[in-house]
């Protein structure tokens, strides 16, 4: 069977679309890149805000068209279809299978049992410990891959939904995740970014303790690997161990996400984040004391249930005062069966909208100021794609993919993609740099 699998969401999506993909090819099926030419579309779907939802519904109808020009099964997958199982089920018919997200070591037993006559709808809740897929599809020529250390969250932010979705925090066993990387560096892997709801509390649930900086410290040692990132860190779990492995190995690239979502403590209550404003401070201060060169990743939520006129001067002076590298902001998404959701002072969404865009002027600014100090620097950067005309698009160690900022360079000498060159930068944009390859 030729199978075509659209992913939509974050890149723990994209971990679960390439674990389905391999586990379909070992039984047999092609993964083709044409929804037109496939027997079988799977779309793993998002549902994590209502922009999400929207495209993720689209992407389903749009999808549902293709079976009209022949005889084709349509799964869909993923969050939106563990969240809306039921519902999705009975509202969409043209859809003929319906699994969660702790389906996929089953898919193909689940694709067997598919006939015609019965339309299929698996979303179990998530189970005890890490469930272990083996085996995993990428695009043969990849330099970068996300690597996924744990599953579900424990966090239970006020506003997110994704507890209920992906279940209770299990951290993977470590050797496993080791075992993995050192495939895809064999594979030519030279990027890896660390994935997981909270990739700052890996290992407290198995390991009794925050591990992290152990896991790093191994993956250090795999000696194909160049360049190691971590997206998703929270700000109470960034340990002292974790700062001095960042600060002391050569591989673990000097930045890190942490998304903070607000500075005022009444948000952060309302929220349910465990952090303050004066323990945010604290911890940028720390890295930036200790890893001199650090790229700090954020995003921020407005319009958040309460947010004053108050509360939002004090998100906006905090971003002018800490000037952080990188930055989104994101309007608040009411999300049903959350306690959010049911909370007073709901604001206007015209109000959280205009937030939202006076924090991203902020933003570009800062971000244009930060790149014009590194026009006459020299950087190492890894080679994303080969332009028309000659130009090429890549990324430094501070950028992560389809996420950060860009790098447009020229090369006398013919580049090809997952190449690491050295760029002097030449001029700078709001969000990406201009550079030439030059020889060290």
């Amino acid at each position: 069977m030729k199978i075509y699998i659209e992913t939509l969401g974050c890149p723990k999506n994209t971990v679960d679309s390439e674990n389905a993909a391999a586990m379909m090819k070992k039984a047999g099926h092609t993964i083709i890149n044409s929804p037109e030419d496939a027997n079988l579309i799977m779309v793993n779907t998002c549902a994590f805000i209502n922009d999400a939802k929207t495209e993720s519904i689209e992407t389903i109808l749009d999808m549902a068209q293709l079976k009209e020009n022949g005889d084709k099964i349509l799964m869909v997958s993923g969050c939106l279809s563990q969240r809306y199982s039921e519902e999705l089920f009975n509202e969409i018919p043209e859809a003929d299978i319906f699994i969660g997200v702790n389906e996929y070591d089953k898919i193909n037993e689940i694709i067997n049992e598919y006939t015609k006559e019965k339309r299929l709808r698996y979303a179990k809740d998530a189970p005890a410990d890490y469930c272990e897929i083996p085996d995993r599809e990428i695009e043969p020529s990849s330099v970068s891959a996300y690597l996924r250390i744990a599953e579900g969250c424990d966090n239970v932010c006020s506003y997110c939904v994704i507890p209920s979705i992906r279940g209770p925090y299990r951290s993977r066993l470590m050797e496993s995740i080791t075992e993995e990387a050192e495939r895809l560096a064999e594979q030519g892997v030279k990027e890896l970014v660390l994935v997981a709801q909270d990739v700052t509390a890996y290992g407290r649930d198995i390991y009794g303790g925050y591990a992290l900086h152990e896991l790093l410290s191994k993956l250090c040692e795999i000696e194909k690997l160049r360049w190691i990132r971590l997206l998703y860190c929270y700000e109470d779990s960034i340990t002292d161990e974790l700062i001095s492995v960042m600060a002391d190995e050569e591989k673990i690239c000097k930045y890190i996400d942490i998304p903070l979502q607000h500075v005022n403590d009444k948000i952060l209550s309302s929220m349910n984040r465990r952090s303050t404003g004066d323990s945010i401070r604290a911890v940028i201060k720390k890295l930036r004391e200790r890893i001199p060169d650090i790229h700090i990743r954020t995003t921020f939520i407005t319009g958040f249930p309460g947010e004053g006129e108050k509360e939002f001067n004090e998100l906006v002076e905090f971003i002018e005062e800490t000037e952080f590298e990188r930055m989104g902001a994101f309007s608040y998404s009411m999300e049903e069966n959350t306690p959010a959701a049911d909370m007073p002072d709901q604001v206007e969404q015209e109000t959280k909208e205009r937030r939202r865009d006076i924090l991203m002027d902020i933003q570009r600014e800062i971000s244009l100021k930060n790149n014009t100090k590194k026009i006459g620097e020299v950087m190492e950067v890894l080679v994303d794609e080969v332009m028309e005309d000659g130009t090429y698009m890549g990324r430094t160690r501070f950028d992560a993919p389809e996420i950060d900022n860009g790098v447009i360079f020229t090369s006398e000498s013919k580049l090809a993609e997952g190449q690491f060159v050295n760029v002097e930068i030449t001029d700078a944009f709001d969000y990406d740099l201009v550079g030439k390859a030059v020889k060290i």
